[in-house]
């Protein structure tokens, strides 16, 4: 008996890191397919909280490329 139990906590585990592995890769999708509306978004929150590093993240967040989250390179630095 003690065998199957510890079988199946073993598969509720997988079955676990399968829905977070799920969870994480759509949250990549969206942010992936968001990721210039989220930039501006996170902009306008830094700007109302700090005047002078907010003007600095909306400019940012202005000048980058639609397609640059799937242009990173592999260090995570910006092509």
């Amino acid at each position: 008996m003690k065998r199957r139990f510890g079988r199946r906590n073993g598969q509720t585990m997988v079955e676990y890191i399968i829905i977070v592995v799920l969870i994480a890769i759509t949250l990549l999708v969206l942010f992936s397919r968001l990721s210039k509306a989220t930039g501006r978004k996170i902009a306008g929150a830094t700007s109302a909280l700090d005047a002078d590093a907010g003007s600095e993240a909306e400019s940012l967040a202005e000048d980058i490329d639609e397609n640059k989250v799937k242009n990173l390179n592999p260090d995570g630095s910006f092509q």
